[in-house]
Formats: structure tokens, sequence, C-alpha cells
């Protein structure tokens, strides 16, 4: 199988010319390794069955001749052997040099106060599957960085990417190995991923058993509320229709398991003093890493999906939450959302290293967007009259499952995900 490129590439390569170790973290399934293995010049694979008890054995004893082999050399998966970490660190600091190592893992190791914290030596990566620009899903015409830099012209181009099409790109997901297969075969992948989670890796995160029945549930549950800032409370209560007698302190505990997984990555809320701090709701976002999972685990189809028309709605902003952190991480932008109590909200706020910000607001089509770009208008006027120091958005922006880009009378620009990229 050729490989595709990824968009954290460059992000790999300029990370590994200026440091002497790059950690890239993530999802299993979504390419780390493959991506690490076009930088790496030897390989160390700690998942290899026949190898890994020794590997281990050796990581506890001498970690020192893991480390051995052509540089940069990749160590894959090493949280299976925690105590490789500080023996990349200290071999970082006598090299001296950057380009040495590539790690990757798939899950936050156990707590241990003695693994250094790799500052100064590691350079940290989050990888995530594939966005729809790398899957050729979405044609790119639409740049979000030619549009920071100015260009604006986005009128009259188009998307071949159907409403119907959106459905199946949604419940298929972007993990590698699922792009290239028959329909029904590509949908098996985030169900196969399911099992695999609930029966055994939140088994392995900790040593601890849990019961893969209630994880189950307790994904649906959260699957449930994705792209809301509904409380835990809400969840939690769903959970116990089914298992009242759980704790509280239980599901929570779960939930923290898979953000330890990568499986959940929930978006933070914008802060800035545009209102009185009561007004701000501070929740977090809920987001899983792909929407696939959150499909599996309500076992939906993609007809189930088109039929449902206020979950196609939560699962698609799931969907452009994962692709727009991918292209504004590449151009140097984080994510976040705001929303306060007056009901006024933005379902992201792109800020840039260099200060600049951005509004968007996501939504499947009708005349939803409609009232996305008078939510966008409303916030501009507010930040511009309650706190000009912010300075005015780079741009107003409505992403939509719609199949025609165009600018309204008032300057907002409304761009279907499937002309979007970095």
């Amino acid at each position: 199988m050729n490989y595709i490129p990824r968009i954290i590439d460059n992000k790999i390569k300029e990370k590994l010319d200026i440091m002497g170790a790059v950690y890239i973290k993530g999802p299993k399934w979504c390419g780390k390794t493959t991506s690490a293995k076009q930088f790496a010049k030897s390989v160390l694979e700690m998942q290899n069955p026949d190898l890994q008890e020794n590997y281990i054995e050796l990581a506890n004893t001498k970690p020192s001749l893991l480390l051995e082999g052509d540089k940069p050399r990749l160590i894959d998966e090493w949280q299976l052997a925690p105590k490789l970490w500080n023996a990349v660190r200290y071999s970082v600091d006598n090299i001296g040099k950057p380009n040495q190592y590539i790690l990757t893992g798939s899950s936050t190791p156990i707590e241990d106060d003695t693994l250094h914290s790799g500052v100064g030596r590691f350079a940290f990566i989050t990888m995530k599957p594939m966005t729809l620009f790398e899957s050729g899903d979405s044609n790119g015409k639409i740049s979000l960085k030619e549009i920071l830099d100015g260009n604006k012209e986005i009128d009259g181009i188009k998307t071949d990417l159907t409403y119907e099409k959106i459905a199946y790109v949604l419940c298929r997901g972007g993990f590698p190995n699922s792009i290239d297969l028959q329909e029904k075969q590509s949908l098996d992948i985030a169900k196969n991923y399911i099992d695999v989670l609930c029966e055994t890796d939140i088994l392995k995160v900790d040593g601890i058993k849990r019961n893969p029945s209630l994880a189950r549930a307790i994904l649906k549950a959260y699957a449930r509320q994705v792209s809301t800032i509904n409380s835990n409370q809400t969840l939690i209560e769903d959970v116990k229709a089914n298992y009242s007698d759980v704790s509280d302190r239980t599901i929570i505990d779960y939930i923290k398991v898979f953000k330890k997984l990568y499986i959940i990555e929930e978006i933070e809320a914008w802060k800035p003093n545009i209102r009185s701090k009561t007004a701000i709701r501070t929740s977090y976002k809920k987001s899983m890493i792909d929407p696939s999972l959150a499909v599996a685990a309500l076992g939906c189809s993609p007809k189930d999906i088109m039929l449902d028309i206020r979950t196609f709605g939560l699962l698609f902003e799931n969907l452009v939450n994962r692709d727009l952190s991918v292209y504004v991480n590449d151009i140097g932008g984080s994510l976040k959302h705001y929303r306060d109590r007056y009901k006024l909200e933005c379902d992201n706020v792109v800020h840039f290293d260099d200060g600049r910000y951005a509004l968007i607001e996501t939504k499947l089509g009708g005349t939803k967007i409609k009232e996305a770009e008078e939510h966008l208008l409303t916030l501009k006027d507010l930040i511009l009259k309650n706190a000009p120091n912010i300075g005015k958005p780079q741009f107003l922006m409505v992403i939509t499952g719609t199949d025609m880009a165009y600018t309204t009378e008032n300057g907002v620009m409304i761009v279907p995900i499937g002309c979007l990229k970095n």
C-alpha cells in the first residue's frame, strides 16, 4: 500500500530538526507508526509479540541497549516499557544533537513520579485520524491559511460531497485502514475499534479490571452528547438508567480512561472579558477523536443518521471539529468554543500564535446557516463594543454540509466541509 501523506508530516520534520526527540501520541490505528517510519532509520516495535517480554525486561535492566540503532530511531508504543522515557531523555542530553528519537504512544502511561517531564528534550505532537482532505473526500479548493492571509475569494467553489456521502464518511471515519475498503467493510472498522477498546484496551491502561459492558454503556451515553456542553451529571444519569448500582466515581473513572486512550478529546471554552464573568459558560465541549467512534457506540448506520437530523447535526459538528483542529494546528493555531447564559454561542473560536483569531460556526445546512451567521455577527459586535482591545476577527465563517461556497452580504463566508483544507 502506498503511503498517503499526512498534514502532520511537516510538523514531525520541523520538530525533528530542532529537538532531540519527538513524541507522537494519539489513538490506535490513526497512522502514528506509519508516519513515523517515513522519518526513522531504525525501528523498535514494542508490540512485537515474539519479543515484547524480552524488550520489557531489557528496558527494566539496561534500556540503553534498546536505543542502539541508526538515528532517528523509532520506539513504537514506548509506554509498554515506561523506563525507556528517561533513557531517551538521558541519551538526548548526552548526544546533544537533534533528530535522535521518535516515540509513539496510543495511551498515557501509568502515572510515575520518576518520569522526567521531557521539557527541553521532547517535542510533543498529537495525531488524529485522517481529515477529509487527507482521505481525498474534500477537494481542498479552499485553504484556511490563504483565507487567514487575506485571500477570501471563495464564491462559486463547489464540492461533490453530497448529504448522503457526508453521512457515509462520518460513519466510516478517518482511520487509514478504512479509506480504501468497500463500504460495508469500511463501516466495520469503527465497530471493531469499539470492540477492542472495551474488551482489551481499557484493561491495559493501568491493569485495573473493568467491565466491558459498562464501558460500552458509558461510551454510548457520551456519544449521545458529543458537541454539547452538558454536564457529566446528565451522562451519569443516562448510564444509571441501566446500571443503577454503579457509582458516579466509577463512571468518571471510565471517562478518564477513554481520555488516556485518546478516544475523548474535549474542547476548551474561550473566556474573553466581553461580558460579566458569571455570564460565560466555561464547560468543555464534549468531543470524540473521530465521529465514527460515536456512531459505532450508538450502533447507527449512515441511513439512521440521515433520518435523525439532530443527531446528524451534532455528529457533523464533531467531524468538523476533528478536521478543523488538524488544519488549524498545522498553521499555528488552536481551537476553542464560546457559549454564554444569554444563549449566544460560537462553535469554534480559532486562535493563532500571532494573536489573530477567527469565529467559526458549524451547520449541516438549511435555515440553520442564517442563524449561524447571526450568531457570528452578534458576537463580533459584542467584542468590538465591550472589548476593543481584542481586535476584530480576521474572518467569520460557517462550515456546512452544502455543495457550494459563497460570501453573504454581511461578509460571512459559507464554506462546505468538502472544499476545506489547511
